[in-house]
């Protein structure tokens, strides 16, 4: 296993990894809204959405890949009813075909969105 970290990601606010690579893929921690100083971007739902993919990005680019590569997505939204802008905002940031998702209502505690993702390595040829 190895551990991957991004200084343009805020760092891991407790006993976990941003990312693990192993296997092929690597696994992303749970990303929100924040920027390395962890302090809360965006004052909208789109926003805080965008932050979060770029923070999901900024460790996946650390490890030699692209959120475009995601498998799966865990997606924790402080509103349901915020789903189908996620969608639409979402599809900036993730490639075709869209990866398997879980989307779950959390509270989040100030924040309105929060993404964990599995993403595939790329393979030499």
């Amino acid at each position: 296993m190895q551990q991957i970290t991004a200084s343009t990601a805020p760092a891991p606010a407790g006993t976990y990894s941003s990312g693990i690579v192993s296997g092929g893929f690597l696994f992303l921690a749970g990303q929100g809204p924040f920027n390395p100083d962890a302090f809360i971007v965006g004052e909208t739902f789109a926003e805080q959405v965008r932050q979060t993919f770029a923070n999901l990005e900024a460790v996946a680019a650390a490890a030699g890949t692209s959120m475009r590569n995601a498998v799966r997505i865990g997606v924790y939204l402080n509103d349901m009813s915020d789903w189908a802008e996620f969608n639409e905002v979402s599809k900036e940031f993730l490639g075709t075909p869209y990866p398997a998702r879980t989307s779950i209502q959390a509270d989040l505690n100030g924040f309105l969105v929060e993404v964990d993702a599995i993403v595939a390595l790329p393979t030499e040829v």
